[in-house]
């Protein structure tokens, strides 16, 4: 992996931050795809993206052991309390076209790569699941969380801050390219 031109590319869409990622330190852990099943987001179920849409725990950890090397990016957005939905939402659209900007650079790099964003996939106004295939597989993005992964022990664990302090959202999402 060029780290140099893919971090460069990643900074270059506008994210906050952005790390280099050890796949090896990526765990799926059942609690976290519990949580999903939990549907707070109200997706589970919903998606070809979000579980059980996008696999079992362990079809995904198949695709996760593939690569061995990656990225960690970011968008942090600043909010004027904790209540602020309105910068919350804007900072996810801003990392959703952040994230838009970067897989297409990448992919011309890495077109086998394993590109895992937050929440849940918006390509298409209303997913064609369960009764019909994906529409655009090709563009569809499964969250880090869908797949398994505990998002902030990754960061950690990676060298990345996952909380900037209080007056502030974080959005993570991941690129396995190697």
């Amino acid at each position: 992996m060029d780290t140099g031109k893919v971090l460069a590319i990643a900074k270059s869409a506008g994210f906050s931050q952005v790390g280099e990622l050890d796949c090896e330190t990526i765990r799926l852990m059942p609690e976290v795809r519990k949580m999903c099943e939990d549907n707070t987001c109200g997706m589970y179920g919903r998606c070809w993206s979000c579980p059980p849409g996008c696999g079992s725990l362990e079809e995904c950890e198949s695709k996760v052991r593939k690569y061995k090397k990656g990225i960690l990016v970011q968008t942090v957005g600043e909010m004027e309390d904790s209540m602020d939905i309105e910068a919350m939402m804007d900072t996810e659209e801003a990392h959703k076209e952040n994230f838009a900007k970067a897989r297409e650079e990448l992919q011309k790099l890495y077109p086998d790569m394993l590109a895992l964003g937050a929440g849940a996939c918006t390509v298409c106004k209303t997913c064609a699941y369960p009764d019909e295939p994906c529409r655009f597989p090709e563009k569809a993005i499964s969250s880090m969380e869908s797949y398994g992964i505990l998002v902030n022990q990754v960061c950690t664990d990676n060298h990345m801050k996952y909380y900037y302090g209080s007056g502030t959202i974080a959005y993570t999402s991941c690129f396995l390219l190697e």
